[in-house]
């Protein structure tokens, strides 16, 4: 019975190991572009992603993705088993054509395998997501459209399976601030954030400081030279009940 319960144990151990490996080895890629893990400190992918509890089998949808830093990341970290959902807005796709052709890339490299490139949340690619994923875009989420964010949220919620996770991650503004500061600082006042986010059903489950900068005052546009890849940034994990 013991030596049973040993194996048990080890087979649990290593189960547990496997799947904590994962942000490391998607972070280890060598297909992944000098630029981006020129990133890789400032970004901590391997926390961020161990955070989101981002992992193989899963089903992860990157909301306005930018140029793919982490779509690469994502596509990766879920082998096998999983899939990687690039949902990028027409507004961002006309802001920036190069990120939305370089995220076709990412799809059309076997070296990545499911990942798909959608441009609503509504799209039944984006159904049944285990994590819905959104990176230094919240506060650009008030600027193109303040008046859709409620129901960006909801369609979030929406799209994710019982007990899924939605992350935001954005650059903090003054406590207090509101969205006064989203088109001039590019920041957004965290509490704005959790507010908005539980409002659409979610609950609020876990916070991590290491993107957390101390050193920022909040007083400077995220482009400042004194301050850019170094802002203190705030990030959340919601989770749909059930």
């Amino acid at each position: 019975m013991r030596r049973a319960a040993t194996c048990l144990f080890a087979v649990l151990l290593a189960g547990s190991a496997a799947a904590t490996a994962h942000p490391a080895m998607a972070v280890a890629d060598k297909n992944r572009p000098a630029a981006d893990v020129a990133r890789d400190a400032d970004r901590k992918p391997a926390e961020m992603l161990a955070f989101a509890h981002i992992d193989h089998g899963k089903k992860v949808v990157d909301f306005i993705p930018g140029k793919g830093y982490f779509t690469r990341l994502f596509a990766v970290a879920v082998k096998p088993g999983g899939s990687v959902v690039a949902d990028v807005p027409k507004t961002a796709a006309d802001h920036d054509p190069a990120g939305l052709a370089t995220l076709n890339g990412i799809a059309a490299d076997p070296a990545y395998g499911d990942v798909t490139v959608v441009s609503t949340l509504t799209d039944p690619a984006v159904a049944n997501a285990d994590v819905v994923w959104t990176a230094q875009n919240y506060h650009d989420m008030h600027n193109a459209s303040p008046e859709m964010v409620p129901a960006i949220n909801r369609a979030i919620f929406a799209a994710l399976k019982p007990g899924g996770y939605y992350v935001v991650i954005d650059h903090a503004a003054a406590a207090g601030s509101g969205v006064s500061a989203t088109s001039t600082l590019h920041r957004i006042d965290p509490a704005v954030v959790k507010a908005e986010v539980t409002a659409a059903g979610f609950v609020f489950d876990g916070e991590t400081t290491v993107l957390a900068n101390s050193a920022d005052d909040h007083s400077k546009i995220v482009f400042d030279p004194a301050i850019r890849g170094h802002t203190d940034q705030f990030a959340y994990r919601f989770r749909k009940p059930g």
